[in-house]
């Protein structure tokens, strides 16, 4: 199993961070899964991979709410921003 099997296994409306996916692998190299996605990640539900506190993928913010939205995936919004995030204890899913 690699990084790219592991996103694509990752259901709508559920989230994996770069660090759960390292784990997954018996790695602690979060960024390396990082260097993966930008690589490699464009064919992957891509969106579905965030980083630690729930943020989504650096400069593609924009793209991926539009599939959190389609998707159904919980957020958190601030009222003080337009900012939001992933709301990781509730979307958060580890593969079996």
């Amino acid at each position: 199993m690699n990084v790219l099997d592991i996103v694509d296994q990752i259901p709508p409306g559920r989230v994996m961070t770069y660090g759960d996916i390292a784990a997954v692998l018996g790695s602690r190299g979060a960024r390396v899964v990082g260097q993966v996605m930008s690589h490699y990640g464009s064919d992957v539900p891509w969106w579905r991979v965030i980083r630690s506190g729930g943020h989504p993928p650096v400069c593609h913010e924009n793209r991926a709410l539009e599939h959190y939205e389609a998707e159904g995936t919980p957020l958190k919004t601030s009222s003080s921003t337009d900012a939001y995030r992933v709301d990781y204890a509730s979307a958060r899913w580890s593969p079996s």
